[in-house]
């Protein structure tokens, strides 16, 4: 394991980011994908975005109600929905829920805090 670009990561490790009053997340970012452990509490709401990474998330614990495409798709406790890139969508939690998002590319927005769409209602 001499390689650089091998790294150990412990999720009980990495500082929670507290995105608004109602969601916080933990990131871990490679050089072409990210994965991110997310707390959302009922009642929280992602508004409406979409993203050049195509998206993964898996649900441990709880439901999110996503909207795309006019439609209403209710994700799980092991359950895992995939977003293609561009595809518009908005969740909200149906209760308290910690899912897992998977990206690819990285989401650049996040790492570098320009992910605004958090705060539009």
């Amino acid at each position: 394991m001499n390689s650089p670009s091998v790294r150990l990561h412990r999720w009980d490790e990495i500082a929670l980011e507290k995105v608004t009053e109602m969601i916080s997340r933990k990131l871990i970012t490679g050089e072409r994908e990210m994965i991110a452990h997310i707390h959302l509490k009922r009642g929280a709401l992602v508004p409406m975005h979409s993203h050049e990474s195509e998206q993964m998330t898996y649900i441990f614990q709880g439901a999110l109600k996503f909207l795309i495409g006019g439609e209403e798709i209710t994700v799980r406790e092991g359950e895992v929905l995939h977003i293609p890139s561009w595809v518009p969508h908005q969740a909200e939690a149906l209760d308290d829920t910690f899912e897992m998002d998977i990206f690819s590319p990285i989401r650049q927005d996040w790492i570098d805090g320009t992910d605004t769409y958090f705060h539009k209602r």
